[in-house]
């Protein structure tokens, strides 16, 4: 009601301080009318239920690990497909130094905060991680300069918070030139008193006296180095590879029966995507109703995705992403899409043979770095079903991506895009039970949209009469 009276004066084109009237009650409303609003029980009240509905909430909410992962996540997007920061912080998906469309679109352009651009900058940094820390850092001094002087309630940091980051970062990556002027505005604009910066300046300047600052080349810029990525993996990623002219006379697509009656009146339609190794995509595998349920019977399930580690299962920053398992009896669908994959494979899929399905759900720059899904060590857990080694993967795309999540194939150097509905199927091991190297694959990092798949891993036991070994290595 206050605010209401307050707004109707303030939008009175007639109202005047010179009037008496008027400019009594503006007076009584600075001095107690707000006063009296602010610390009314009304307004106690209104605080108390804020705060008790947060407290209901709290346990739903993100906490620090899933900020601070959401942070690492866009690093994680920046070195993959080589964006820009200054165009992530403006919301253009554009790779670094070129002239090519973006990546990806966004029907609205999202921008990020000067303190959104210090919080990434300062995980970083928090972990001795300058490659990235500087580039966010600067971008963070940059924008809270223009907005200097102004407050934002929901800021944590400030443009004295982020240029103290960025001088000791520079130092740490052994520009000292950069550290000395970024120290001496930080005293200029933020705290002429701060007698720990007062100190760096002068050891600064001490050692740029001395020619002792590390990596120096006329006062230019130090870049740290970029973390290793298998330099595969960051080609692979940001586009489906095409084929070689000369291979695509091996490649074609077929309506398969697989001379088995489930498939008489509904072929699967098959795709080679690579005859070494041997892979396959075979398209509309699922519906739209079937890949909706098997994401609403995993939903409830779902956990961060473990690795296997030795002997143990443990989480891992190389793979991002939440899983659960169904067995065939969670559902009719599950059970069909069994039968069908059994089918379409001419593999047997009853227990112990093949694992439950395991869906997954890649948000967030969700990835899975280069790996093997057959086990290379005879003390993985795998072997604990005493049903051999992974013969075969099949991989059930449940729901389209905007822009990213391929799988990538590292050593055999392609790539798959995420297709709707698709499943994309491959032989782990060769005939004579040796582990294919060829099928190094990783998840390429979400860079737009949510990515669900759904896997099913098939053992070497029980298909000895449906795909039997061979002597020869290479077969």
């Amino acid at each position: 009601r206050f605010y209401e009276k307050v707004q109707v004066l303030h939008q009175d084109p007639e109202a005047s301080v010179d009037n008496p009237l008027l400019a009594f009650s503006l007076i009584k409303r600075l001095h107690s009318d707000w006063l009296n609003i602010i610390y009314s029980d009304e307004a106690t009240g209104n605080v108390q239920a804020l705060h008790a509905g947060l407290r209901e909430v709290e346990q739903e909410l993100p906490g620090a690990e899933d900020l601070d992962g959401a942070a690492r996540a866009l690093m994680r997007l920046q070195d993959v497909y080589a964006l820009s920061v200054k165009g992530l912080a403006s919301g253009v998906f554009q790779r670094s130094g070129t002239d090519h469309p973006p990546l990806y679109s966004p029907s609205r352009r999202v921008s990020l905060s000067a303190d959104d651009c210090f919080h990434v900058g300062k995980v970083a940094y928090d972990t001795g991680d300058y490659y990235h820390s500087i580039p966010w850092l600067e971008e963070a001094v940059s924008l809270f300069r223009l907005s200097y002087g102004s407050w934002n309630p929901e800021d944590r940091s400030s443009l004295e918070d982020a240029l103290d980051h960025l001088a000791f970062s520079y130092f740490m990556a052994g520009n000292i030139s950069h550290a000395l002027s970024i120290s001496r505005e930080f005293l200029h604009y933020a705290d002429p008193s701060n007698q720990r910066v007062t100190r760096n300046v002068a050891k600064y300047e001490k050692l740029l006296e001395m020619g002792t600052g590390v990596g120096l080349a006329g006062g230019a810029m130090v870049t740290p180095q970029p973390p290793s990525l298998p330099a595969p993996y960051a080609l692979l990623c940001p586009l489906s590879s095409q084929p070689a002219p000369e291979r695509l006379l091996q490649l074609g697509c077929s309506y398969e029966t697989n001379s088995n009656p489930y498939l008489l009146l509904q072929p699967a339609k098959k795709e080679m995507v690579r005859i070494r190794p041997y892979v396959a995509l075979y398209h509309d595998f699922i519906s739209d109703a079937e890949a909706e349920t098997i994401k609403w019977l995993a939903g409830p399930w779902l956990q961060r995705s473990v690795v296997a580690s030795g002997e143990k299962q443990q989480k891992a920053e190389y793979r991002i992403s939440q899983s659960a398992w169904l067995k065939d009896t969670a559902d009719p669908v599950v059970r069909a899409l069994d039968r069908r994959i059994a089918a379409v494979t001419g593999l047997d899929l009853r227990p112990p043979y093949a694992e439950y399905l395991q869906v997954v759900n890649y948000g967030l720059g969700g990835h899975y770095e280069p790996h093997f899904d057959h086990a290379t060590s005879r003390k993985s857990p795998l072997y604990r079903m005493k049903s051999g080694n992974r013969i075969a993967t099949v991989m059930i795309y449940l729901s389209a991506v905007e822009a990213g999540g391929s799988t990538a194939f590292i050593y055999a150097n392609f790539s798959v895009p995420v297709v709707k509905n698709a499943a994309l199927f491959w032989w782990n091991l060769r005939r004579n039970g040796n582990g294919d190297g060829d099928t190094l694959h990783a998840g390429c990092p979400v860079l737009a949209g949510d990515k669900w798949v759904a896997n099913k891993w098939i053992h070497e036991h029980g298909q000895e009469f449906r795909r039997p070994c061979g002597a020869d290595p290479w077969d």
